[in-house]
C-alpha cells in the first residue's frame, strides 16, 4: 500500500512542532492497534475549513467513535452541504475597514476569519425544515437531542434538493449513518441555537423538546463507563467547551459518583495555537490535567501548537494510511 503522507512526514517533520505531529499521531495509531476506542473533539471553524472531507472518511473507517463538538461545528458541516457555492472568500480580510464588514452583514454574509457563510441560503434553509422536526417532536411529546435533530433532518432526505458538494464530503452525513455518539456542550450559543431560542420566546415551541446539557453529560458518563474496558483516547482539535465539557467526565465519575474504579484518558493530544498564560484553559498543558483528574501521570501526552486546519488533515491522513 502507498503511504505518501506517512512517508513525508516520517522523513521531513523531525522536530519542535513537526516531530510532535508525528509522536501524536503514531500515539492515536497504538490506541486503535490496542482497541482503545476514540474521542474526537471539535472546536473553532473545523467544520466550515472543511475538515469533513478528510474526517468523514475517518468516521467511516472506524477511527472516530465518539464526537465533542460546538454548535457551531454541528451546524456549519450542513450549511456548507446545502450552501457551498454560496460562500463568499475574503483573502484581503486583514485590510477590511468597519464600512467593509457591514456591508457584508448588509449582504447576509456571515464572516468567519476568510469565509463567509451566507444567511439566506445556509442558515434559513436548515431552519425552514428543522422547525418542522421540533415541532413534530413536541407534538409526540418527543425529546431528542440537538445532534440528533441534525441527524433526523440528514437522514430525512429533505435536504437533498440542496447539496452542493458530495455527500461523502459532509462528516455529519458519515456520523448519521453510523448514528455515531457526538455531545454538543453549550448548543444554545449556535445559530440553531439561538433559532430555536426564538421560537420558545415565541411561545411556538418548549425549551424541554430539546435535550440540556445536563443529560448530555450524563449520556456521556455512561457511554464512558461501558466503552472504556480497553481505554478511550481524547484528541483534541482547539480548545474551549468542546474539549473542557467531555474531558470533566473522568473526574466526574471518579470523584463525584465515588467510582474508583474509572480510568483515566488513555490518551490525550490537542492541537492549538493558544498561548499558555494567566489561567487559560486551551493553552494548559497536559499535565495539569493530572491535578483536576483527567489524566494519569503515565497517560501518553501530546500537544501540537499549531494551526488545527493544518495539523489535523494531516494527522487523519496518516492514520487513513495505516
Amino acid at each position: 500500500m502507498s503511504k505518501p503522507i506517512t512517508d513525508f512526514i516520517e522523513n521531513y517533520f523531525l522536530h519542535f512542532n513537526s516531530a510532535a505531529l508525528v509522536d501524536a499521531a503514531k500515539g492515536y495509531e497504538t490506541q486503535l492497534n490496542q482497541g482503545s476506542k476514540m474521542l474526537v473533539s471539535l472546536a473553532g471553524a473545523m467544520s466550515t475549513a472543511e475538515i469533513g472531507k478528510i474526517f468523514g472518511e475517518m468516521i467511516r473507517q472506524d477511527k472516530v467513535h465518539i464526537i465533542s463538538c460546538t454548535g457551531a461545528n454541528l451546524e456549519e458541516d450542513l450549511m456548507n452541504l446545502v450552501a457551498h457555492s454560496h460562500y463568499k472568500r475574503v483573502p484581503n480580510y486583514r485590510d477590511l475597514t468597519p464600512q467593509d464588514e457591514w456591508d457584508l452583514l448588509e449582504k447576509g454574509l456571515n464572516r468567519v476569519t476568510d469565509t463567509c457563510i451566507p444567511e439566506e441560503e445556509a442558515f434559513r434553509r436548515l431552519q425552514e425544515h428543522i422547525f418542522e422536526i421540533w415541532k413534530d417532536a413536541e407534538a409526540k411529546g418527543e425529546r431528542y437531542f440537538p445532534h440528533e435533530y441534525m441527524y433526523k433532518l440528514l437522514l430525512s432526505g429533505v435536504l437533498e434538493q440542496y447539496y452542493e458538494i458530495p455527500i461523502e464530503n459532509s462528516w455529519m452525513y458519515a456520523a448519521a449513518k453510523a448514528n455515531l455518539p457526538i455531545v454538543v456542550p453549550g448548543w444554545e450559543d449556535s445559530t440553531m441555537g439561538n433559532i430555536f431560542a426564538s421560537y420558545v420566546l415565541k411561545g411556538e415551541l418548549k425549551a424541554s423538546t430539546v435535550k440540556s446539557g445536563i443529560e448530555y453529560m450524563t449520556f456521556l458518563a455512561d457511554w464512558y463507563t461501558d466503552n472504556s474496558q480497553k481505554g478511550i483516547g481524547f484528541f483534541q482539535i482547539g480548545g474551549g467547551i468542546a474539549g473542557d465539557f467531555p474531558i470533566c467526565v473522568v473526574p466526574m465519575l471518579y470523584q463525584d459518583m465515588e467510582r474508583t474504579d474509572t480510568p483515566f484518558w488513555s490518551y490525550f493530544c490537542q492541537i492549538s495555537d493558544s498561548t499558555t498564560s494567566y489561567g487559560s484553559y486551551s493553552g494548559a498543558v497536559p499535565n495539569e490535567k493530572i491535578t483536576w483528574g483527567k489524566l494519569d501521570q503515565d497517560t501518553p501526552k501530546f500537544i501540537v501548537e499549531s494551526d488545527a486546519t493544518i495539523v489535523a488533515p494531516l494527522i487523519f491522513a496518516y492514520l487513513l494510511e495505516m
